[in-house]
Order: C-alpha cells, then sequence, then structure tokens
C-alpha cells in the first residue's frame, strides 16, 4: 500500500518554484536597485566620519575615528552655516518670485484673449532652449551694469521667470472647468480675485510640487553663484563644498571635510522632498498627461 500511495504524495507536494511568491524576482531587482542608488549616499556617510588617511585607505569601509568632527569643522572653520542660510535664502526668494510670476503668466494665457496667445505661448517654451550657463556671459554683464554683482539680487534675478512652471500651471488651468469661469464672470469676479479664490485653493498640489522642484533645483546652483558673486561670504552652499576641496593637507584632498559638507548641503532639500513628496509625484504625473 506504501508504494501506491508514494506517488500520489509526491505529486501532491508543491514545487520550489510554487512555493515562492510569483513576484519575487521583481522585489529582488527593486531591492538591488535602491542599494545601488543609495550606495553613493551610504559611501558619502560613511567617509564623512573618516579622517583624511582613513579615505585614502581603500579597504577601509567602516566608521572612520573623526566621527562628527568633521562636521563640526565645516560649520566652523569654514563657515559652512552661512553658506547655508545664503542658500535658504536665495532658494526661497526664487520659489517665490518664480511661482508668483508663473501664475500670473499661465492666468494670462488661459483666460484673456492674447493676440497671438499660442505664439506666445511657443517663444516661452523656446526659452528652455536658452539655460542660465549659456546666457552667463552677458547675465553677468547686465548684473554688472546694474550694480548688483555680490548681492541676491544678482543670485535671484536670472531664475525668477520659468517656462516650465508657465507650462505646468496653464496645463493645470486648463483642466479646471470652465463652468467656474463663467460663474465667476457673473458673480462679477475680478481676475486676480479669480487666481486666490478659485485656481489656487484648486492647484495646491500642482502648485506644492513646483515648489519643491524649484527649491532643489535653486538650492543646487553652482556655476552662476560663482560666477555672480566674488565675495566668499556671499556664497552659497554648493560653492562652500568647492571652497573645502580647496583646502589640502599635506598635498591630499581632504576627503572627509567633503563629504561632510555634501552630507549637511543635502539635508534641507531631503527634508523638503520628504515632506512634499506626494504633490511631487502628482506634478509628474499631470506633466505626463
Amino acid at each position: 500500500m506504501a508504494t501506491e500511495t508514494e506517488p500520489a504524495i509526491q505529486a501532491d507536494a508543491p514545487t520550489l518554484r510554487q512555493r515562492l511568491p510569483e513576484d519575487l524576482f521583481v522585489h529582488v531587482a527593486i531591492v538591488f536597485s535602491i542599494f545601488a542608488m543609495a550606495a553613493p549616499l551610504l559611501l558619502a556617510l560613511v567617509m564623512s566620519t573618516q579622517s583624511t588617511t582613513e579615505v585614502y585607505q581603500v579597504t577601509n569601509l567602516g566608521i572612520g575615528s573623526e566621527g562628527l568632527s568633521n562636521y563640526e569643522t565645516a560649520l566652523t572653520d569654514f563657515n559652512f552655516a552661512t553658506y547655508l542660510w545664503n542658500s535658504l535664502i536665495m532658494s526661497i526668494i526664487i520659489v517665490i518670485g518664480k511661482v508668483g510670476l508663473s501664475l500670473l503668466a499661465a492666468l494670462a494665457l488661459v483666460y484673456y484673449d492674447l493676440p497671438f496667445e499660442r505664439g506666445v505661448f511657443m517663444f516661452i517654451l523656446l526659452t528652455l532652449l536658452l539655460p542660465v550657463p549659456v546666457r552667463i556671459v552677458p547675465l553677468f554683464q547686465l548684473m554688472a551694469d546694474l550694480g548688483w554683482t555680490n548681492t541676491m539680487l544678482a543670485l535671484t534675478g536670472p531664475y525668477i521667470a520659468s517656462a516650465t512652471a508657465v507650462f505646468l500651471f496653464r496645463q493645470q488651468f486648463m483642466s479646471i472647468p470652465s463652468s467656474l469661469v463663467e460663474t465667476a464672470k457673473l458673480d462679477g469676479v475680478g481676475p486676480l480675485q479669480f487666481l486666490f479664490r478659485v485656481l489656487i485653493p484648486m492647484s495646491k498640489g500642482m502648485i506644492a510640487g513646483v515648489c519643491v522642484i524649484t527649491y532643489i533645483y535653486s538650492w543646487n546652483q553652482f556655476l552662476w553663484p560663482l560666477v555672480a558673486v566674488t565675495e566668499q561670504r556671499s556664497q552659497v552652499v554648493q560653492v562652500g563644498i568647492r571652497y573645502i576641496q580647496g583646502s589640502a593637507q599635506a598635498g591630499l584632498t581632504q576627503w572627509g571635510l567633503i563629504m561632510a559638507g555634501a552630507v549637511i548641503a543635502l539635508l534641507p532639500p531631503l527634508v523638503v522632498l520628504i515632506a512634499l513628496h506626494r504633490p511631487l509625484l502628482q506634478t509628474f504625473a499631470i506633466q505626463q498627461k
């Protein structure tokens, strides 16, 4: 009897492929991808705790002997706190100016009967072909003629106008039902009242997403602040990292200090990104549509 039932039992036993989840390989691929993308950040965190000698020891991948002293040195000896403050002020001004100007431009493009409206919109989009690095020489000459060099106006002025933000707000406003516009006209609501009472409340997610994108973009600026500002105390955090790189110890680059400065510079935009990640994803979804 045992020999007759044994094949039946073996046939009912689940195979290894059946015991494993169907999407196991997908999860393994996702975990591997996340680790691969996080590896540079993890390496920077480890190197920020190491001394210069420990960094140049390739086999040394553990926590260094410096601990948090590299962070303290970057904040105090290299005046990194001032750079952080300058970057924060610059980013906030750019976010407020860019979002405000883009909202008004999108309002005019969608709800006003402008002559050659489509041509104007296409011209705005064409400005994407001329980013700030391409216009850096005439922009610097303009800042010098206006006397804005070494000021916050020089850092923020070229970034106030944004074709991308205008495009996103235009698409958002066009998705709002036209019945609301007709009702507002019948009630005698003016353009600015309609913007603040209807459009902005209905576009909070989009506005928050654009603010996140603009803030991170402004925070990471390096080339234009390096050119427009010559006073070290007025520089931003990305250029501050370059100042740390310029200091060498016994002919060796102090990568521990550089990584500490990079981690400090990463924290503010990371906090903003985590706090407002949902509106950011919504912005990307609308942009794809």
